[in-house]
This record gives C-alpha cells, structure tokens and sequence, in this order.
C-alpha cells in the first residue's frame, strides 16, 4: 500500500510546470523556473517532489539519447519528434501502431507490452529561421 502523501505546493507547482510544458522539460529546467517563486528550493527536493510524481503515475520520466532525463506530463504511449537543430521534443498525434508490438513479439518470441517510435530531423522553426 502507497504512504498518503501530504500535499505540497511546491509539488503542484512542479506538476503544473511540467503539465504547461510542450517541450519535456528536465531536471535543471524544472529547478531554474520554480526558483523564481521558492527561492530556497533545493535541487535535491526538486528531484524528490519529481520521484514521488512518477511513482503516483501522474508524469513519466523519458530518455531521448541526449543523456538527460526528460519529464513529460502525457502518461499514455505516444509518440515523439525531435529536431536535430534545436532539440526541442514535441508530441506527435499519430496513431499507436499497436501492429508493430505483434510484429515484434512474433519475431523476437519475447513477451512485449509496449514500443515507442520517435521521429528526428528539423523542425518547423529552424527550418524557417
């Protein structure tokens, strides 16, 4: 059984940090924009605010190969694209393609529960700019 959780606005305000970003922000973001309203917020409160919100299931935590750890609000699969300019990491609406979890477990034999696809190359803004 899960401890009861008091609640705590700093931990509001990370989820709604999270939640309000479009970009999947990390760690050090996340640390650098609640600072400006709880200035002695510490990193290592930072990460255990954003721990107890994986564990409650309200936000994910992504790895995009970048070696940084991304957080993202959008709990159900979905997809993802990432500019190689820029690195900026957007959602992408198209459908799950669950037949390529069947593809994939047929040949491998293993038991698989889920995939992800991400999509790279340049975005709409750098491509303009």
């Amino acid at each position: 059984m899960r401890p009861i959780r008091r609640n705590s606005k700093q931990r509001s305000r990370i989820y709604n940090l999270i939640k309000d970003s479009l970009e999947h922000p990390t760690a050090q973001w996340i640390y650098n924009q609640i600072r400006k309203e709880f200035s002695k917020v510490s990193m290592g409160n930072v990460y255990r605010n954003i721990n107890i919100l994986v564990e409650d299931g309200l936000i994910k935590s992504r790895d995009f190969g970048d070696g940084i750890v991304h957080f993202d609000a959008v709990t159900n699969l979905h997809y993802h694209f990432i500019c190689n300019e820029c690195n900026r990491i957007t959602d992408s609406s198209l459908p799950i393609q669950d037949e390529i979890t069947k593809m994939a477990q047929k040949e491998t034999k293993n038991t698989i529960t889920s995939h992800t696809i991400q999509f790279f190359g340049i975005c709409e803004k750098c491509k303009k700019g």
